[in-house]
């Protein structure tokens, strides 16, 4: 039995401690919102918290989780994170999602970034695409996304 802290919650899960978080998000927990992409930390469709850090959950063994928090893309968008409610609202507002398939990685690699800024900062478009490398929008939607972060951003100072 592994336990994992999942968006403040307690879970207990009986598999494999080699099983990547996402398919112990996904299949044992039923948390769908964290999407498989590529299954190699590519694509960062999957990226969720590790302790507030972005991580690839395709790759990161849940053994790795243990005693850890885990915050995926449900806790973001329906709770109470400051932080997480100004990218939501931002996606919303610019219109970012067009297919959507890439965006909860997309918006947790947001929300990671944005609350690693001193407050008050405004990160540059050059700082967005830095933090974003690594999520791919096979719709390039990456204008939107850019400008998204920035709202936030301005939204959070």
């Amino acid at each position: 039995m592994t336990t994992l802290q999942v968006n403040g919650r307690a879970q207990q899960l009986d598999v494999d401690p080699s099983t990547p978080v996402l398919w112990a998000l996904r299949d044992s927990l039923g948390l769908t919102g964290t999407k498989f992409g590529c299954g190699a930390a590519l694509c960062g469709a999957c990226t969720v918290h590790l302790d507030g850090q972005a991580i690839r959950s395709c790759v990161t063994p849940i053994s790795a989780a243990e005693g850890k928090k885990i915050t995926t893309v449900e806790a973001i968008t329906g709770g109470t994170d400051r932080v997480g409610k100004a990218v939501h609202a931002a996606w919303v507002k610019h219109d970012v999602a067009q297919c959507g398939y890439c965006q909860s990685g997309q918006i947790m690699s947001a929300t990671a970034f944005l609350k690693t800024l001193p407050k008050g900062k405004q990160p540059s478009a050059a700082d967005i695409d830095a933090a974003m490398a690594g999520n791919v929008c096979r719709c390039g939607t990456y204008a939107r996304i850019r400008a998204a972060v920035a709202d936030a951003a301005r939204n959070l100072a």
